[in-house]
């Protein structure tokens, strides 16, 4: 790995978490005005048509096959299951309550992808995720608590669990090209999120004010078609277990965020947790993907593989 790829990657994951970090933000809007999975799957169905677009301009031809069902379970479980069932899950349970659980995704993600044969199982992996829960516990403080409805509880970790499956399906099918990834992927996310809007019985309608459609306008431009291609990007050259990481880091951008843009106080816990965190991150994502750049291999599929524009033939 050159140095220059190693900070093409650092610099890509960055900018996912701080994408990732500015759509609590964005979703904060948009959830005023639009009912959740209507607005998720409008987000999504949006950005898909734009992924088409890009591949119809660049020449991506549309992958097919074993390719095109890989994105579509990718999409189904990243883009529909995980943001119904967290959505699901925050109509019953406190923020900080879904915080936590989703802060888990780093060693669910580790513990499928050594099932699987993709990584080596590591004690750094234990601490870093450890480290992730602690952190965004902490952060999380004076939101946790109350009644834990075991239906809502489960979606949360349905919702991680969920989050952490799509990672590890994105690193078994190097040979898809992210765009075909994105494109499919979303498109299947945005239909099962469909379906869930309808069973509960949301109000379609598009906004009508003008805060909703610039949450909505960032939610799809960079909150989703920026987001999920570093991501890739990302997943690509790391493990699927650092890679998650970012999620983890989101919540401080968040919380960041929300004291810039909305007044939201900033207490000792969020200094504290914030700092756990991005020792989480350090140790989870940078430290191991510096151990492997030093030749520690990783089972599985090769870390790094090329695609062309003629994948899933």
């Amino acid at each position: 790995m050159t140095r220059n790829m190693d900070t093409n990657t650092y610099l890509a994951f960055a900018g996912a978490v701080l994408i990732g970090g500015a759509n609590f933000v964005a979703v904060s809007f948009s959830n005023r005005e639009l009912p959740p999975l209507f607005g998720a799957a409008l987000r999504f169905a949006l950005a898909a048509i734009i992924f088409f677009l890009i591949m119809r301009v660049s020449g991506v031809s549309l992958a097919r096959g074993r390719a095109a069902a890989g994105a579509a379970v990718y999409g189904l479980l990243g883009f529909g299951g995980a943001y119904a069932f967290i959505y699901y899950a925050l109509v019953g349970l406190a923020a900080g309550t879904v915080a936590v659980i989703m802060a888990a995704v780093p060693l669910f993600t580790l513990m499928m992808a050594v099932l699987l044969g993709q990584e080596w199982f590591t004690v750094r992996g234990i601490v870093g995720g450890s480290l992730a829960i602690a952190g965004i516990a902490v952060l999380s403080l004076g939101t946790l608590g109350g009644d834990l409805n075991p239906v809502y509880l489960i979606a949360a970790v349905l919702g991680a669990v969920a989050a952490s499956a799509s990672t590890v399906a994105a690193k078994s099918l190097p040979n898809v090209h992210p765009l075909n990834m994105n494109a499919i992927g979303m498109t299947s996310g945005a239909f099962l999120l469909t379906i869930g809007s309808l069973l509960l019985g949301e109000r379609w309608a598009l906004p009508n004010e003008t805060n909703t459609w610039l949450a909505l306008s960032w939610l799809v431009v960079l909150g989703s078609v920026g987001l999920f291609q570093l991501f890739l990007y990302v997943v690509r050259r790391w493990t699927a277990s650092a890679t998650v990481y970012a999620l983890t880091g989101m919540p401080v951008v968040a919380v960041a965020l929300g004291a810039v843009m909305l007044g939201q106080p900033v207490t000792p816990a969020v200094l504290v947790g914030g700092a756990m965190v991005i020792a989480a991150v350090y140790v989870g994502a940078a430290r191991q993907d510096t151990a492997d750049a030093k030749g520690r291999s990783t089972p599985g599929p090769a870390r790094q593989r090329e695609w062309s524009n003629e994948e899933g033939v």
